[in-house]
């Protein structure tokens, strides 16, 4: 009797990427390409039919929900495939987004494919599945929680990135301008800088926020 293949979805908006992935994983042992989807909303429609294993995720489509929402409502169902992102976004906010949303992994799309099939198994086997740099990120974050900006000092810091006045950030997030001006003090405090542009420039450098 042979074992059950692991059934994959494969969830990305750029029909090349979708090609470039099959053609890796098609031809791995235990593995079963079972559908492709475009958008994340089909990825959840898809994934909610019961025969998907392991997703592999886009972290941004083109249009509609992003890859961290598809993940949510897919993980959040009872017996829910695992789900790991295949993107080219490496930053601390964007790998804390999927990994809280539910991810089991998070990899870049330049991974070797060697790497990617062994995602996929360790993901179907129930166990998590970091690209190194991002692991190696996240663990530094967990040693020293004291300099980690949190999540609203980083979506602060990403509008700021942007160019928004404090005043257009207080408005987006819902909150007062002077807490906005909190959140900053307490972000240059922490990534040891005295100015708008030096956060967000220590930022990007340090992965935090990509421009």
């Amino acid at each position: 009797m042979t074992d059950t293949p692991i059934r994959l979805l494969l969830a990305d908006d750029h029909p090349v990427v979708r090609a470039g992935l099959r053609a890796v994983l098609e031809t791995e042992p235990g593995v079963l390409i079972a559908a492709e989807s475009a958008t994340g909303e089909d990825a959840v429609a898809r994934a909610a039919e019961g025969d998907i294993d392991v997703v592999l995720m886009d972290l941004q489509f083109g249009r509609g929900m992003s890859g961290a929402e598809a993940t949510a409502l897919i993980t959040a169902r009872p017996g829910a495939p695992r789900v790991v992102i295949v993107t080219t976004y490496d930053s601390d906010a964007d790998a804390l987004r999927a990994i809280e949303a539910g991810a089991t992994g998070y990899l870049l799309k330049d991974a070797p494919p060697e790497d990617l099939a062994a995602a996929v198994r360790t993901a179907a086997a129930g166990r998590t599945a970091l690209a190194p740099a991002v692991a190696e990120r996240l663990m530094n974050r967990l040693r020293t929680p004291g300099t980690a900006l949190t999540r609203r000092e980083t979506e602060v810091l990403v509008l700021v990135a942007e160019g928004l006045s404090n005043q257009a950030i207080a408005k987006r997030l819902h909150l007062t301008e002077g807490t906005v001006k909190s959140h900053l003090a307490r972000t240059y405090t922490k990534l040891g800088v005295d100015s708008r542009t030096a956060a967000v420039a220590t930022a990007t450098e340090l992965g935090l926020i990509r421009r």
